[in-house]
């Protein structure tokens, strides 16, 4: 009797562990945490066309002004910070629109990435696939050239995501928080918009 419980057990053992390996081997490693890319975007509103390359501003509490250009890419795990990569430009204005500086930034560390509903509006992407648009909110640390510190905002919302997510950016560089981000304009103005993609 003994003998054959063993067994059982041991029978039993090798196939919760032959079905767990059979999982790992079906389930690509990172399925649920896909490689990601966010852009602050330039928009065509004559031909209907997202391209990399835009430009996106906030203001402070005095309404100074920070703009930044950039695009990068990450995972939302938290536990693989090192996946994250990208930065841009920068420039500083005063309340009276005076440059205070300018230079790059560089994307250090990944902090948060939630997914929002939505859908893209734009008939024609230069950066990846149409289907692959996703709305959401990513915050990153990001490293300036001038030896400065602080974290970016980027937000995106598409059509049918919440009115309570706002398209743009927003910035913290040292201890000025440029936290009032700047609209984008009526078409065919083009400035303060962002967009993510799935690119795994």
């Amino acid at each position: 009797m003994k003998t054959s419980r063993r067994t059982r057990l041991a029978m039993a053992a090798m196939l919760v562990g032959a079905a767990t390996l059979l999982l790992f081997v079906q389930v690509p490693a990172g399925a649920g945490d896909p490689l990601m890319r966010w852009d602050i975007i330039s928009i065509d509103f004559a031909t209907g066309t997202l391209s990399a390359g835009g430009v996106a501003s906030a203001r402070a509490n005095d309404d100074s002004k920070i703009t930044l250009t950039g695009s990068g890419t990450f995972r939302s795990n938290p536990g693989s910070p090192q996946a994250v990569t990208g930065g841009g430009t920068w420039e500083t204005f005063s309340p009276g629109g005076a440059s205070t500086g300018s230079g790059t930034y560089e994307v250090a560390r990944f902090v948060s990435f939630a997914l929002a509903p939505g859908t893209p509006p734009l008939p024609n992407d230069n950066i990846g696939n149409r289907a692959d648009n996703r709305a959401g909110l990513l915050i990153v640390g990001i490293s300036y050239s001038d030896g400065s510190v602080g974290t970016l905002t980027v937000s995106c919302q598409l059509v049918g995501t919440p009115d309570s997510v706002f398209e743009g950016i927003t910035a913290t560089k040292g201890f000025v928080d440029y936290w009032n981000r700047e609209a984008p304009p009526a078409p065919p103005g083009d400035a303060n918009r962002t967009i993510f993609h799935v690119l795994s």
